[in-house]
């Protein structure tokens, strides 16, 4: 069964695609295409699924990925791979092939350019049992290996898939939603912060002996400066002071100053 590809796909590719070499476990597929739509990577080819396809624990485990439904699904490797012009293989054993071998950052550098250049890009993943069969790593322009521990190298699928995808966007921005809801606040709303604080603290007596308040200011201002206070923070910390100080509802105090 070989399922169509979306118009997208059709048009222009402008990020990798994922090819996963004789997957045994359907949540491992699943969970593949849950992180290819987390990190916005369109495109997954599935070669020869062990457990046959469609696969309901698959469906279950994408928790609804739109990749899981364009996922192409081929069962000869030359049918999975005949459209690209640039192939990497992943894999954490030595092959004893002469071929560059990179981390996932190079790779990624290198996938970068060749998408730039019109050329048609895919990272071949192995199956969960032996890996990446000799054949399929040496139909790769590349090898990328990953810095894991030589006596414990076996990665889970999903987490191989998900180091690649996460490599793909990591010199993007944070998302918009993330900027600072507040601007952060100006000397001079510092400086009423400040004073407001040792003018209380002076009240309570805090600064003591004399001799040394000079030096104890310094310190508090200097440990506010570092915080890069928002004009929200400043607010919010002033109206704090002003509750210790006089307290609020029935705990209100009043005083002649």
């Amino acid at each position: 069964m070989t399922r169509t590809m979306t118009d997208q796909d059709q048009t222009g590719r402008t990020a990798p695609a994922f090819i996963l070499h004789t997957p045994q476990l359907g949540e491992n597929i699943g969970a593949a295409a849950r992180v290819m739509g987390n990190f916005g990577l369109p495109e997954l080819v599935v070669l020869d699924p062990r457990d046959g396809w469609p696969n309901d624990k698959a469906i279950t485990m994408s928790a609804g990925s739109p990749v899981l439904d364009n996922a192409r699904v081929e069962y000869r490797l030359a049918d999975a791979t005949h459209d690209f012009t640039r192939l990497y293989a992943t894999t954490a054993r030595p092959r004893g092939m002469e071929k560059p071998v990179l981390t996932a950052r190079q790779a990624v550098a290198e996938m970068r350019a060749a998408i730039a250049a019109g050329e048609r890009v895919g990272v071949m993943f192995g199956g969960e049992k032996s890996g990446l069969p000799n054949e399929a790593v040496t139909m790769a322009d590349a090898i990328i290996t990953l810095p894991v521990d030589r006596s414990f190298s076996s990665l889970n699928l999903a987490q191989a898939i998900a180091v690649i995808a996460y490599e793909w966007k990591a010199e993007e921005a944070p998302p918009a939603e993330f900027e600072p809801v507040s601007d952060i606040a100006k000397r001079e709303d510092l400086e009423r912060m400040f004073e407001h604080f040792e003018y209380e603290l002076e009240r309570a007596g805090f600064f003591y002996p004399p001799s040394k308040t000079p030096l104890m200011v310094q310190n508090l201002r200097n440990a506010f400066i570092r915080g890069r206070w928002t004009e929200q923070e400043v607010r919010t910390f002033r109206g704090a002071v002003k509750a210790l100080a006089l307290g609020r509802g029935k705990a209100r105090v009043v005083r002649e100053d």
